[in-house]
């Protein structure tokens, strides 16, 4: 059977999966069964991709990569640092359009399964007394939430991609991270600009110890972010050591701060088997694709036509985002074609990530989403519209200035 209909098959299969509400690694595995039937239903394939998953350091790298990502994430939360954070920017600013475009995109930096949520009641306080329609509100939760999606070093797509594909989180953030900039942009142009209302908003009184509290909170929330960067590229180090030592070294900086957490709190409540079943089903299928030869056999086929290969990545990685709505589920089928072809390729790498986000951000499926329109009872298609419009710009962006910097 053509190995483009097996696939096919597969990805229908992980999307029906997922409509069941099947967990994204288990769907994922699922889908590599079948493609492992139909071409090599052998032992020595299940071994050999087990051997492999299990002998590789960035199975170890990435795991606890994202270990320590759930680490953070409850010493920010259980500190109140995220919280502080949100008060102080609230009180800087006196625009309405500003609080309520900077709010979830601050809080994207973290990441969190349906963390559009968080943001939601956030985004409707700041918009009290305006004349802001239930779409509009809904459609810049969405939006702002995930224009960091590029840009932080601590977002598990990006992880999981950069493992696979065998290049630095510190690189491709540093190659990718004009996306979040152009990202907000086109947000702001669709959404926020064309808002009609009068500002009502005063920007608050403060007392000078009050002003280094709200400095104290904003610099704590986004200094562990910023230290990541700046360990992986500066010392050449895993995503997961750097996390590691950004979740150890804040443990005593929130203690001298009164704001200490539990270590029982971080470390065994950063433990989820959910997320190391899922992650580990992801690899293993990989590693299936590669024992079969059905990776082979679709790096030669590309080979083989005359489209260029960026457009190829691009058109699977959107489609493929669009069907599962998540990032892992892009990354997972995409990156290991983009290492087999162009392996450490920074251009490859960006096109499947800056695509497959693409997809993942106009379809149903993706959970924020969902848990937006529910939130603000809002219209699917009309709060859909000004963000196929920002996405619109941002691929036209993105792609014109691959087109003209292409090595």
């Amino acid at each position: 059977m053509n190995v483009f209909l097996l696939i096919a098959a597969a990805i229908v299969l992980i999307v029906v999966l997922l409509r069941f509400k099947c967990p994204i690694g288990p769907a994922i595995l699922s889908g590599g069964a079948l493609l492992w039937v139909f071409v090599d239903p052998s032992l020595r394939a299940l071994t050999e991709a087990g051997t492999s998953l299990f002998s590789m350091s960035r199975t170890y790298d990435l795991i606890f990569a994202l270990y320590f990502v759930m680490c953070l994430e409850i010493q920010l939360r259980k500190s109140g640092t995220l919280r502080g954070m949100v008060e102080a920017l609230n009180r800087f600013f006196s625009s309405t359009k500003v609080v309520i475009a900077s709010m979830p995109a601050f809080l994207g930096l973290l990441p969190s399964v349906g963390g559009a949520r968080f943001s939601a009641p956030i985004v409707d306080t700041a918009c009290q007394g305006m004349t802001i329609s239930r779409e509009s509100k809904a459609a810049i939760n969405f939006w702002f939430r995930h224009v960091c999606e590029f840009a932080s070093p601590i977002i598990p797509g990006m992880i999981l991609g950069c493992a696979i594909a065998h290049i630095s989180v510190a690189d491709l953030v540093v190659h990718l991270f004009w996306m979040s900039i152009v990202a907000f942009a086109a947000g702001w142009l669709v959404m926020i600009r064309p808002l009609k209302f009068e500002e009502k908003r005063a920007k608050a009184e403060t007392t000078p110890e009050e002003r280094r509290q709200d400095m104290i909170n904003i610099a704590l929330a986004i200094a562990p972010v910023l230290v990541s960067v700046f360990l992986m590229m500066a010392f050449n180090l895993s995503a997961a050591i750097a996390m590691g030592v950004v979740v150890v070294a804040l443990i005593p900086v929130l203690a001298m701060m009164k704001r200490g957490v539990s270590i029982k709190d971080v470390f065994v409540g950063a433990f989820d088997w959910r997320l190391i079943l899922n992650i580990s089903c992801i690899l293993y299928f990989i590693q299936l694709l590669d024992s079969t030869g059905i990776l082979h056999q679709i790096i030669t086929a590309f080979e083989g036509t005359t489209l260029p290969v960026p457009v190829i990545i691009a058109a699977t990685s959107f489609v493929i985002g669009f069907l599962t709505g998540m990032s892992q589920g892009h990354v997972a089928i995409v990156m290991p074609i983009v290492a087999g072809l162009m392996p450490g390729s920074l251009e490859l790498a960006g096109v499947a990530m800056v695509f497959g986000v693409a997809g993942q951000m106009i379809t149903p499926t993706h959970v924020c989403l969902t848990i937006t329109i529910d939130y603000f009872k809002s219209d699917f298609f009309k709060t859909l519209k000004p963000v196929l419009l920002s996405e619109g710009l941002v691929l036209i962006t993105f792609s014109l200035w691959t087109w003209l910097t292409w090595n």
